[in-house]
């Protein structure tokens, strides 16, 4: 990723990454720069260059915009284009999105800053943008049509606002909404506070993403517009599990988790071994006496919630949608319940016909988490991952929250794998009934050394049935 903040003069390079279209080049050289990024990896949090300081947010499998300031006003410059987004290794989808991917870059501001956002349109049709949650006049709005012409492709339109209130909001298009949202065009957009707030409290860890969804027929590329419901792929900013990177914080860390929905049903985020509270939505903060603990929050469909916590409890935590489809990869919503079927004396026979054909579901689906199914290529298996004691069986909207001591203020690496302390870990009975049964003095060392995510199988084979 270039990582170039601000231009002082003219576009210095004639490779410079913006969509010209039919844009002149006295207007290409006053737009600012427009960075992309291709990497799927968490970028580290972009500490602010210049204008008002505040402290940034880390957006999961994401990265910030970089900007300019110009006599005194913040400018960006996003670029609307297909895209192609590894959602996890060996699995690629054909997206739209901003900038180099899906979602776009996260914009961050603060309250009072004004705002100036050039918008280029290199898709194969127009589009617009809406700035979700904000106050701002009715014309920089971006519904196509009702307050503002639709964005040509090859053009460049500019909204320009002042960030009135602190909070997490997203930006997304109203034009053929349903094409574009389901191709992946969103983001998030961040406006910090301009100084301490009575309800926005400081903390140590920041982190932002975005819930979407996709239906991606198996082996294909490019996702399926019209699905109302039935998707396949569940993703955290375009990624799933065991793509997605964990959560670190810092044993005793005040963390900050904003999550926003743009799928087209609720989600259920839970996280494992903590409790925290929802201190604000894209309304605001929440007031303190409307607070309270909570250890699962549903997000609905449009909807921004900030989550906060104290990282107290070491160890590797899940975090995830707690909808058991939304934690699967791709899979036939059409496949029969075989639970109890026997298939002996079937499959020998089956195979003569379909020599790929394996037994599924007879025993229930948690063989399907370790055995290795032919699949197309291109997709991605219904569960895969493994951690330090084998198969996760999880997929899609899962990743982990790792607490450790000792780390350093600022340290966003995978700490690997978590090594409970002797005896703080569950074990096999081994003894009499009824005679209490002592925890070993000592566990065995975890297997592996990779994070608790694991590593995901890549799809072998072609034509598997499933």
């Amino acid at each position: 990723m270039q990582r170039r903040h601000l231009l002082t003069g003219l576009a210095q390079t004639a490779g410079l990454a913006v969509a010209t279209g039919s844009v002149s080049r006295v207007a290409m050289a006053a737009l600012p720069e427009a960075v992309q990024q291709t990497s799927a990896d968490t970028a580290p949090p972009l500490n602010p260059p210049n204008g008002r300081p505040y402290n940034p947010v880390v957006t999961l499998n994401g990265w910030t915009c970089p900007w300019r300031m110009n006599n005194g006003v913040k400018e960006f410059h996003l670029v609307a284009e297909p895209v192609v987004r590894e959602m996890a290794p060996g699995f690629k989808v054909n997206l739209w999105g901003y900038n180099g991917q899906s979602p776009g870059p996260t914009i961050e501001v603060v309250e009072g800053d004004r705002v100036r956002l050039f918008v280029t349109n290199r898709l194969p049709e127009h589009t617009t943008i809406h700035w979700h949650g904000q106050r701002l006049p009715n014309g920089m709005d971006g519904v196509g049509g009702l307050n503002q012409p639709q964005i040509p492709v090859g053009k460049t339109f500019v909204y320009e606002f002042i960030a009135r209130r602190p909070g997490t909001f997203m930006y997304h298009p109203h034009a053929d909404e349903m094409t574009q949202m389901a191709m992946g065009m969103m983001g998030l957009w961040i406006t910090h506070p301009k100084g301490r707030h009575p309800l926005i409290a400081l903390v140590q860890r920041d982190y932002a993403f975005l819930l979407n969804a996709f239906d991606v027929v198996p082996g294909s590329l490019t996702p399926q517009v019209n699905t109302m419901l039935d998707f396949n792929i569940w993703a955290f900013n375009s990624r799933v599990f065991p793509a997605i990177s964990p959560l670190v914080a810092r044993l005793g860390d005040r963390v900050r988790v904003r999550v926003g929905n743009l799928t087209m049903t609720n989600h259920p985020v839970h996280i494992h071994g903590i409790e925290f509270e929802v201190t604000g939505t894209d309304g605001g903060p929440v007031p303190l006496t409307a607070r309270w603990p909570e250890v699962t929050t549903d997000v609905a469909v449009g909807q921004m919630r900030q989550l906060e916590f104290l990282a107290d409890e070491p160890g590797d935590w899940a975090l995830h949608c707690h909808k058991s489809h939304h934690t699967m990869g791709a899979m036939g919503h059409g496949v029969p319940t075989m639970i109890g079927v026997d298939h002996r004396g079937l499959v020998q026979k089956i195979q003569k016909l379909v020599p790929d054909y394996m037994v599924m579901g007879e025993r229930g689906m948690a063989d399907m988490g370790e055995m290795e199914m032919p699949l197309p290529d291109n997709t991605f298996p219904m569960m895969t991952g493994t951690g330090p004691y084998g198969a996760i069986e999880m997929g899609g909207m899962f990743t982990t929250l790792k607490v450790r001591a000792g780390l350093a203020n600022g340290d966003y690496r995978d700490p690997g794998n978590y090594q409970q302390p002797p005896g703080t870990q569950a074990w096999e009975w081994k003894g009499t009934a009824g005679v209490p049964d002592m925890p070993p003095a000592s566990r065995p060392a975890a297997l592996g050394t990779g994070p608790t995510q694991g590593s995901a199988r890549k799809p072998t084979g072609h034509g598997g049935h499933h």
